[in-house]
């Protein structure tokens, strides 16, 4: 046995719990801090495991790495379990050997405990003894790899079919999260415990993201309408490239609830942004992302989109420019040399990612926030330096379908989440994050 090396009491005892450390130990960054505050772990150890981007992933790479990280990697690693309140671990991993039947009790009894976390609140108006949980394997903490920067090379080969993003900051985001509801106004709408946890991360990743984040927790109704008035009035919105908009609260289908229970309509928070009342955000992208439910249904499964694509046709093209050619005939419709003046749609140049589809439940942690604000979060950080923001959404709804919620003997066992995106962007839209401002100032643009 090699002094570096682990004890091969302990070695042997990570091994033989292997199976249900991958089922149930959750690799989070305070895990890890803490095994790198006892110098068990290097920083570039630290961040290798924290880029997978699964639970399994995570587990199996730290349990590679411990037994070679010497004498104390297993009393530091089991002292991580109790800080991280994973103490039934840690005493599966400090108990004696026992029988082959007995260590099969043991592991079904650890595979039964009650998970960690609960799950969305299924939506406003649902009684409370029907919430469910949610499998700790599927509520990993928000990752906290830095965004990793896009290269002067990726930028120089896309920025001309792209939306323009250069500009410093890159745009203003606003966060809108409500957390605690009045409980004498509406009594039936919970705390949205874990909200408090996605309004840090998506000011966290944003900023990174080079946008001036402003977040605003626990409005009412109109209180969100007058902080998204005055965001939408912003003068320099002139001077930026984008935008990003994202409200987390409890919700039903076209509406997120006010901490007083009256609805906002998401129709109008669109319309707030169209081309029409906030023109100085005309061709420029505007991002939203609705964390909240769509209706009180639990999703059991994926929903299938029936019938044919839609194809276009040729005879509706040419009434509507027919239609066109009428209006150009209005002197109104021209510029002061004569020439038509160009016309934008009334609302275009948007993108919008639901967590949930229409009619379901979203779901959220209460420790560690939301699924679709995690895969977000995660998406963006790894990815945002050469993935578009529609692929980008393709890969959180690819995480949303794998996820399930975990109640044994309940309605909501094994329940699903599908998150969704709807988007009339016109251009690709790259965030071009940490570019080198030598790129810009090199381009002379």
């Amino acid at each position: 046995m090699l002094k570096c090396g682990m004890l091969e009491r302990d070695r042997q005892a990570l091994r033989r719990r292997s199976a249900v450390l991958c089922k149930q130990l959750v690799v989070d960054a305070l895990l890890i801090q803490s095994l790198q505050a006892d110098d068990i772990l290097t920083e570039s150890m630290a961040e290798s495991i924290m880029a997978e981007q699964t639970s399994q992933k995570r587990c199996w790479r730290l349990l590679l790495l411990l037994p070679k990280r010497g004498p104390r990697a297993f009393s530091s690693f089991c002292s991580a379990l109790q800080e991280t309140e994973q103490q039934h671990l840690c005493d599966l991993l400090t108990q004696p050997p026992e029988t082959d039947g007995k260590e099969r009790h043991v592991e079904r009894f650890v595979n039964s405990l009650p998970p960690l976390s609960t799950q969305e609140e299924i939506a406003a108006k649902r009684a409370r003894t029907q919430e469910s949980m949610e499998f700790s394997l599927d509520a990993d903490s928000p990752i906290t790899t830095p965004v990793l920067a896009c290269t002067s090379d990726f930028y120089l080969s896309r920025f001309q079919q792209s939306y323009r993003m250069r500009s410093t900051p890159r745009g203003f985001a606003l966060v809108i999260s409500n957390v605690t509801f009045d409980s004498h106004a509406v009594p039936e709408l919970d705390t949205r415990k874990g909200g408090e946890v996605d309004d840090e991360v998506l000011r966290k990743v944003f900023t990174e993201l080079d946008y001036c984040v402003t977040v605003h927790r626990d409005l009412t109704a109109q209180g969100m309408r007058t902080c998204i008035e005055n965001f939408c009035r912003r003068s320099d919105h002139r001077t930026v490239d984008s935008c990003a908009v994202c409200l987390l609260s409890h919700g039903t289908e076209g509406a997120v609830y006010g901490t007083d229970g009256q609805l906002l309509q998401l129709d109008w928070v669109f319309e707030a942004f169209d081309n029409v009342h906030c023109p100085l955000l005309q061709n420029k992208p505007k991002m939203f992302f609705i964390q909240a439910c769509r209706g009180d249904e639990m999703d059991c499964g994926v929903e299938q989109i029936d019938g044919p694509a839609r194809t276009c046709s040729p005879s509706c093209e040419q009434r509507d420019a027919g239609r066109e050619g009428q209006g150009d005939a209005d002197p109104r419709q021209r510029d002061d040399s004569g020439r038509p003046r160009i016309k934008l749609p009334q609302r275009s140049d948007m993108i919008c990612g639901f967590a949930s589809l229409k009619g379901t439940a979203a779901m959220r942690n209460t420790k560690r926030g939301s699924w679709f604000i995690q895969e977000l979060n995660t998406a963006l950080r790894l990815n945002a330096r050469d993935t578009h923001l529609a692929d980008i959404l393709v890969q959180v709804n690819g995480r949303i379908k794998e996820r399930e919620g975990y109640a044994p003997g309940t309605a909501h066992h094994r329940c699903k989440e599908m998150s969704e995106f709807t988007s009339s962007l016109c251009k690709d839209l790259y965030l071009f994050p940490k570019l080198p401002a030598s790129v810009l100032t090199s381009m002379h643009i």
